[in-house]
């Protein structure tokens, strides 16, 4: 196990009726810049819950983020801030909303645009930042990185802000989603946990067994969420699934992959495909080709997450492959870029993209240029 210092200071409050905490959580007098997607809140009833548990507050809306959220829109919401002087960021969303806001929140005071932000990896002095979850999947309420797009030069990157002050999580704010937020929703919980441990074994018995834990509620919840996501218990476990899912609760000590996520946010990029999904079609031929490095912790998850027992390590390997294909399968979701009628067009710009980077990525930098070009081709089969 490696040496690690670990702090995560978000206050999580969660349960049926928590945004009746709000009000506690900021200071008062400040002006707050409330922050939120396509509208989907205010048809819902959520954003009045929002507004009637902010008396006293100078509120300035600020609406219309577009998931995989838009450099140019928060620069728009930053100019907002500065004008208004806000000294709060509230953002009631999914982790698109919450991801911008992070964005929001340290451009304010930044000597550049938000673009500026992400490729220079700049971290300055941020406003304090709040949410309200309204979409269970990228675990962003808990953890200080975002992921902006790009839309006039197609691409997407990540960048690191501030943990939120806070986050209220009430499972019912996800009754109104559709399946298919749901099930993307699953697979990015998931993937988020594989990122985190699907490496090699021997680092940490502790994190192992954490993620397995988990990975085996995401699995046992799955099935109940796709046919009934609006029963309490299970939309419980779904929505503490998803933040456990990268809060860095899983990553202490250990190394981390994150292949998967940055092929993933090509595919995003170029083709408009949700998230979640994208990872789905990309995981099969990522364990597929770097199997020579996962060989041992694929083995691992498949006997003590998929329940396989009784082969040999070879077989063992092969059942995973299909036990995690049937569950993705089981999602509703595309298991390669072929089955999900990604354009070869796409496929070849994404191979080119890797290939002019030239940065080696995944764990320990063992996905080379050529072996990224192997998964593509290989996940357009």
């Amino acid at each position: 196990m490696k040496n690690f210092i670990f702090c995560n200071p978000t206050k999580l409050i969660f349960g049926q009726g928590s945004i009746k905490e709000i009000s506690k959580q900021i200071p008062q007098g400040s002006k707050i810049l409330l922050t939120y997607g396509g509208g989907s809140i205010i048809k819902n009833g959520i954003y009045d819950q929002v507004i009637s548990q902010l008396t006293g507050y100078e509120i300035i809306p600020f609406g219309g983020i577009e998931s995989n959220p838009d450099a140019a829109t928060i620069d728009r919401a930053i100019a907002t801030a500065r004008d208004e002087k806000c000294t709060f960021i509230l953002a009631v969303g999914g982790g698109s909303v919450i991801d911008a806001s992070k964005a929001i929140a340290m451009g304010v005071k930044a000597p550049m645009n938000c673009w500026e932000m992400v490729t220079t990896y700049y971290r300055g002095e941020c406003l304090p930042l709040g949410t309200v979850l309204t979409v269970p999947a990228t675990g962003s309420e808990m953890n200080p990185g975002a992921v902006i797009s790009n839309r006039a030069t197609q691409e997407k990157f990540s960048m690191v802000g501030e943990h939120p002050v806070f986050s209220i999580l009430d499972p019912t704010y996800t009754y109104t989603l559709s399946q298919h937020q749901v099930a993307c929703g699953i697979a990015d919980a998931f993937m988020h946990t594989l990122e985190q441990y699907l490496t090699f074994p021997g680092q940490s018995g502790v994190m192992d067994r954490m993620a397995e834990g988990l990975l085996l509620n995401i699995l046992e919840i799955a099935p109940r969420l796709i046919q009934d996501h609006t029963d309490y218990d299970t939309a419980c476990e779904y929505m503490l699934s998803a933040t456990f899912g990268l809060n860095y609760f899983l990553a202490m000590g250990v190394e981390e992959d994150w292949l998967t996520h940055r092929l993933g946010h090509e595919l995003t990029a170029l083709a408009g495909v949700t998230h979640g999904a994208s990872l789905m079609m990309l995981l099969p031929s990522v364990m597929r080709v770097m199997l020579p490095e996962k060989r041992d912790k694929i083995i691992q998850m498949g006997r003590r997450v998929f329940g396989i027992s009784g082969l040999d390590n070879d077989a063992t390997v092969q059942a995973t492959l299909q036990a995690v294909e049937k569950f993705i399968h089981s999602l509703g979701l595309a298991s390669s870029m072929k089955e999900g009628q990604i354009a070869s067009e796409v496929a070849e710009e994404m191979i080119r993209r890797f290939h002019q980077r030239g940065t080696p990525l995944g764990t320990l930098e063992s996905a080379t240029p050529d072996k990224i070009q192997l998964i593509i081709e290989d996940s357009m089969k």
